[in-house]
């Protein structure tokens, strides 16, 4: 496709009347929608508008590129304006702004146009080029332009290399229409000047092109990474990595070039230790990639629901309840926005960002409905919950794997049908196959995850003292990282079960670390630096809101001595917190909804008394191990 297939005569303003950046967005979608190229003026401008917000589209050197992909689209079109005197378009270099190219990208647009939108944005790196749409007296000279430029491209069209470049790049904006596709072609042209090789990925809304490969990292001197929206990092591990913003690229490549070529940039570490040769420790770190994309977009709906339910309860334990005497309305609407909506989510999003983890945005709509199928669809009439947490899980994998595998199957399809992919075939195979197993599966799931929260219900004693201390415990081992939220999803799949008494633990665990550490920088002077010790007071107020993470600097500095003295102080409070039955329905907060606690006065005072006892015993075997500091 043509980009004068997109830009016609009629979508082109050589004279524009706008003297101002909101001024010069309603003239070119009026021009759009004037040639019929849009469903809703409003809901474009307003989609534009979005866009702007995020940066930006003024990218320097008089060029403003506008766009926006949305369902407000007719028709895919792009819409040129030229403004004779310019205008403040917020630029990056701060200059007047007076060349203006809106793309209107269709919600369905397939490969084809994407790639033409790109193309363009591409095209005006040139100098020529744009002096040529400066010059431009009609619309007629304007298309013969473009024409041209594409006539001279397609002349010196060259194979791209795949695996001589030495140094890598990956750029990325968050629309992947024309940002992306500038800075990859800014940084090509600048290393072809510079005799540099390099190679680009481009991760845009048409997918990621010339992909790096493993050969590609494991020969590369450096890479640089230009964008403004998530790429996935984990392949660069033991390689220096520059960040920046996709603008750097397009404005500074030859000194992003430099950088890599002397190889000045850290080494990048990732997220996660990763042995050559370990194929199962590879699949540990997957699973776990996943979980946690489940669990991290999970978490506002969990702590926002569950302190709201928690504060109905000030009204009275029964307070929500219109029949009963206690009633409230005020605690009746906190009770139904928490309780019986951000809580009610909690599956279906956890389901849904587990399988968009696997298989990109197409994973999404059936992970939610397996989620949803999870905690409403079962035989079991006490079975309120459905299959819960365990269902969700299940249900989220499933989906994304059978999209990756619906993906696998449709990649034969004539590339005319690209476009319907994503729109059609995508949800209606994977959300029809995930919802057909979910159903025909639920009911186990129910079964077993109601006599597994059965099972933990009714233990007792030195029983639950024991899962109180190993929950305690887990909380501190890593303080954040696997185990800890491993331990902070069991307690949360307990909340949504109606169990309350793990999430006390584990949050009264994870208090415990920051607190020990800042009480054993005041205590133990002589055994911390003076940067400890200021570190340490700053560490009280994380403790106190369950910020686990305060610990961290302690336990890099000196993981032997501090992380067993942490995990013996944490296993202590979980195991107290157990003993004493203390029930939260809050599930976050720390301190602060300590008053929430089940049970009254006595209650919240035990519950204090638990965290008090875990922070001294970890101050004081952490000041026990470690020496004096003229002794170190």
């Amino acid at each position: 496709m043509k980009i004068t297939d997109l830009l016609t005569k009629e979508t082109i303003v050589l004279n524009m009347s706008a003297s101002s950046k909101p001024e010069a967005i309603d003239e070119l979608v009026g021009q759009l929608d004037h040639a019929g190229k849009l469903n809703d003026r409003d809901d474009f401008k307003q989609a534009i508008e979005a866009r702007e917000q995020q940066s930006t589209t003024g990218i320097g050197d008089g060029i403003a590129i506008p766009h926006a992909k949305t369902s407000a689209v007719k028709d895919p079109a792009i819409a040129f304006g030229r403004s004779q005197d310019g205008l403040d378009y917020e630029s990056l270099d701060g200059q007047p702004t007076n060349l203006f190219f809106m793309i209107a990208a269709s919600e369905g647009a397939n490969n084809t146009h994407l790639e033409t939108l790109s193309r363009l944005s591409s095209f005006l790196m040139d100098n020529n080029f744009r002096q040529q749409l400066e010059e431009a007296k009609t619309e007629a000279d304007v298309i013969e332009a473009i024409n041209a430029k594409e006539a001279e491209e397609d002349d010196e069209e060259e194979t791209e290399e795949t695996n001589t470049g030495k140094i890598l790049a990956v750029t990325a904006c968050p629309t992947g229409i024309a940002h992306t596709y500038m800075a990859a072609d800014k940084l090509k042209a600048t290393a072809k000047e510079m005799g540099v090789n390099i190679k680009v990925q481009t991760n845009g809304s048409s997918g990621v092109k010339n992909r790096l490969t493993s050969e590609d990292i494991a020969e590369a001197d450096a890479i640089i990474v230009a964008a403004d929206t998530k790429v996935e990092m984990e392949p660069f591990q033991g390689k220096p990595v520059i960040e920046v913003p996709v603008a750097k690229a397009i404005h500074e490549p030859k000194e992003l070039i430099e950088k890599a070529t002397r190889k000045d940039a850290p080494i990048y570490q990732g997220t996660g230790e990763k042995k050559e040769g370990s194929q199962d420790k590879g699949q540990r770190t997957g699973f776990y990639k996943h979980l946690m994309n489940g669990v991290s977009n999970m978490l506002p709906f969990v702590v926002g629901g569950g302190i709201l339910i928690a504060l109905s309860f000030f009204w009275g334990i029964n307070s929500a309840d219109p029949s009963n005497e206690e009633y409230n309305r005020f605690a009746e609407m906190l009770n139904i926005i928490g309780g019986g909506n951000a809580f009610f989510l909690l599956v279906p999003v956890l389901a849904g960002f587990i399988a968009s983890s696997i298989a990109d945005r197409p994973g999404f709509a059936p992970g939610m409905v397996g989620g949803l199928i999870a905690i409403t669809q079962t035989a079991n009439e006490n079975a309120t919950n459905g299959s819960g947490f365990l269902g969700g899980l299940i249900a989220g994998f499933l989906a994304g794997y059978l999209t990756l595998l619906v993906k696998k199957w449709l990649e034969g399809l004539p590339a005319i049908l690209d476009g319907m992919k994503t729109v059609l075939f995508y949800p209606v195979i994977t959300i029809f196959a995930t919802g057909m197993i979910m159903l025909l599966i639920n009911p186990t799931l129910t079964s077993v995850y109601t006599a597994l929260f059965g099972f933990l219900e009714n233990m007792s004693g030195s029983n639950l003292a024991l899962l109180g201390l190993i929950v305690g415990g887990m909380m501190a081992v890593d303080m954040g990282g696997p185990v800890n939220k491993a331990a902070y999803t069991f307690g949360i799949a307990a909340l949504d079960a109606g169990n309350y008494t793990f999430i006390a633990a584990a949050m009264a665990g994870g208090m415990v670390p920051p607190l020990a550490m800042g009480l054993a920088t005041t205590l133990f002077k002589n055994k911390f630096t003076k940067q400890e010790r200021e570190t340490g007071k700053a560490a009280y107020p994380l403790g106190a809101f369950f910020i686990t993470e305060g610990a961290i600097p302690f336990a890099a500095a000196d993981p032997a001595r501090v992380i067993p003295s942490m995990v013996a102080g944490s296993a202590l409070t979980g195991m107290l917190t157990m003993l004493f039955g203390i029930g939260l329905r809050a599930p976050h907060g720390g301190i602060i909804v300590a008053p929430l606690v089940e049970g009254g006065f006595m209650q919240i005072l035990l519950y204090l008394v638990a965290i008090i006892a875990g922070t001294i015993l970890a101050a004081i075997v952490v000041g026990f191990l470690k020496k004096d500091i003229q002794k170190a």
